[in-house]
């Protein structure tokens, strides 16, 4: 091969036709690198054909050893083509290394390095591929497939949930391309586009939610007693068929209780703190017979729905504040006075019967509670929120859906601020205020709404129509609102639930807290009338898919948050969370958590 310092390689006559005559040692001086008098000195050299090129200058070769003799050529022989000549010989020796890297033999050349720098980053990749990604997968997937809310092995015990890998696992993959993406027209009246973040199409049949099917939901096995309900709640009231979830409401005998239904949740499994919750249903029963009550609801995840212990002092708070309002009854020594006068008729004119909130931001440093805590250092008020979809009922006119809110502390009378700045009816024709404002137990901002009469399981064409809720947590320009029949149906900003100077307590936000979902289908003369002479059984409420959007800035999935915590403080009263049978704080064990507000820090 020619140097890269030789000129053309043109042959002359005496070329040998084969390369054997060139293979000798290399000499002992380089004929590349010629001297040449000032005068000498040229761009290029030429030869006569018959002079040989190594005679040319001072320069010869005389074979060293015998060995060296054996592979000798005749000078004549060798043609290495015309010598090239530097016009500045201190310059190329200043920067001789250029040639010295690009030389063989040298073991730095750029090839060299080159190939090992390949080289190195393939032996890497291969590393990471088959090394580091099964360590980081066994690392932040295995306790994610293995957690309590898996069957054996990390998978549901029907195998429905087919992708669950990272966020885009709670999509459901039979979702319609077309339902990834919602745009949607804001408050402010704004469109913008919201995110698919959670999906379950229901498209398996027979799926089952008893503890550990599932990772997603599970079904309770009990007597949801806090209402009064006829029903027990069983696991195998639920399944899925046809394409649907189905909860199914049967004249069963089960333990003491007469009836046999179902509740479904994602406690502790999936959760999601802002955005919005849209659910394609078919209600239960007739549209023009009353007793059945099927809802589709949230709840804060520090609250488990049927374990009354968890919800105790918890819901349906939603409160960070230290003064009346997390009070017990929402009085100190008898005050303010609106508290003691102008509530519950039935209950001698009490607002609250509430114990006070339990996690309140009165609670004592160093008491039992989930955190953080404010720049203050106080704690942060938690509670268990309740935000619902709906709640199905007949009124004389048809079947009608309640969507509403459920707050404590409560405003005197229960009258929330619900004027044109903070509340707004998209279509009076179909819908109207509740006239339920609370209880001592609860306040209520709710709205009735006609449905669509033909999605009924019993009566109509078994037609599906879309419910749900919007919501941005927090104060100032949070807002709720409700959607009935694939429509917006009413809204309420969060000044609706600001501060009361009569019975002083201090502004709640829309809830911070992250919720999951509940599901259900029972029976409660608490509820309302129940026509028990006209009611069929058994009857069914159907779910198509159930879908969860937020907006990207927005995204906030899972059930322990950095913000609002949950999971270290159910790890920590595990029978609270566990056993429905405890049906409040004291009857667990455990003291009350000691506040400032009593006193007692």
């Amino acid at each position: 091969m020619a140097s890269p310092d030789a000129g053309p390689s043109s042959p002359g006559p005496s070329t040998p036709r084969s390369a054997e005559p060139l293979m000798q040692p290399r000499p002992t001086s380089d004929p590349r690198r010629l001297q040449k008098s000032p005068s000498q000195r040229r761009s290029r050299v030429t030869f006569q054909p018959s002079q040989s090129p190594l005679s040319v200058g001072s320069t010869s070769f005389k074979p060293s050893s015998d060995l060296e003799n054996e592979f000798a050529v005749r000078q004549s022989q060798l043609w290495l083509g015309p010598v090239w000549e530097e016009e500045d010989d201190e310059f190329d020796k200043k920067y001789q290394w250029h040639k010295n890297v690009y030389s063989r033999g040298h073991p730095f050349t750029w090839r060299g390095l080159s190939t090992i720098g390949c080289l190195t980053i393939l032996i890497l990749s291969l590393l990471a591929l088959f090394v580091g990604y099964p360590v980081l997968s066994f690392v932040y997937l295995w306790p994610k497939y293995h957690s309590p809310g898996y069957g054996i092995g990390g998978v549901n015990a029907s195998g429905q949930i087919p992708d669950i890998l990272g966020l885009h696992g709670l999509i459901d993959p039979t979702t319609p391309k077309s339902a990834r993406y919602k745009r949607v027209t804001d408050i402010q009246g704004r469109t913008s586009t919201m995110t698919l973040v959670f999906s379950d199409e229901f498209t398996t049949p027979g799926r089952t939610f008893f503890p550990g099917d599932d990772p997603f939901f599970e079904a309770v096995d009990l007597h949801y007693w806090a209402t009064g309900n006829a029903e027990w709640y069983d696991p195998r009231a639920i399944t899925t068929k046809d394409g649907a979830l189905e909860i199914t409401l049967n004249k069963t005998k089960v333990r003491d209780k007469d009836y046999m239904g179902g509740m479904l949740t994602s406690w502790n499994k999936f959760c999601f703190t802002g955005g919005r919750v849209e659910a394609s249903v078919q209600l239960p029963g007739m549209n023009n017979v009353a007793g059945l009550w099927p809802a589709i609801w949230t709840m804060g995840n520090l609250g488990r729905a049927g374990y009354g212990a968890t919800t105790d002092g918890l819901w349906p708070y939603s409160y960070d504040a230290c003064d009346y309002g997390a009070a017990p009854n929402q009085t100190i020594d008898g005050q303010p006075q609106a508290a003691v006068m102008s509530g519950d008729a039935s209950n001698f004119g009490h607002l609250s019967w509430q114990p006070g909130q339990k996690l309140s931001r009165c609670v004592c440093p160093g008491e039992a509670h989930p955190g953080p805590k404010h720049k203050d250092g106080t704690f942060v008020g938690r509670a268990a929120p309740e935000i619902d979809l709906f709640e199905a009922q007949i009124e004389a006119d048809g079947g009608k859906v309640s969507q509403s809110a459920q707050w404590a502390p409560f405003n005197m009378a229960y009258q929330w601020h619900n004027t044109s700045d903070t509340f707004t009816i998209n279509d009076p024709t179909i819908s109207h205020s509740n006239p339920f404002l609370g209880l001592v137990l609860q306040q209520a901002t709710s709205v009735v709404t006609k449905t669509n009469q033909n999605c009924y399981d019993q009566s109509g064409t078994g037609c599906y129509s879309v419910y749900g809720m919007e919501y941005k947590p927090g104060f100032d320009d949070a807002y709720i609102r409700w959607i009935t029949n694939d429509k917006d149906a009413w809204m309420m900003k969060a000044a609706g639930v600001g501060a009361d100077i009569y019975t002083g307590i201090s502004d709640r936000p829309i809830s911070q807290e992250p919720m999951y979902i509940i599901m259900n289908l029972g029976i409660s003369q608490g509820f309302g009338y129940v026509d028990f002479d006209h009611l069929k059984f058994p009857t069914k409420m159907k779910v198509d898919w159930i879908r969860v959007y937020q907006y990207e800035k927005d995204m906030n999935i899972g059930c322990d948050p950095e913000g609002f915590p949950t999971a270290k403080y159910i790890e920590r009263f595990p029978k609270a969370y566990n056993d429905p049978n405890v049906t409040t704080w004291k009857d667990l064990g455990e003291p009350w958590p000691k506040n400032s507000i009593t006193g007692t820090c």
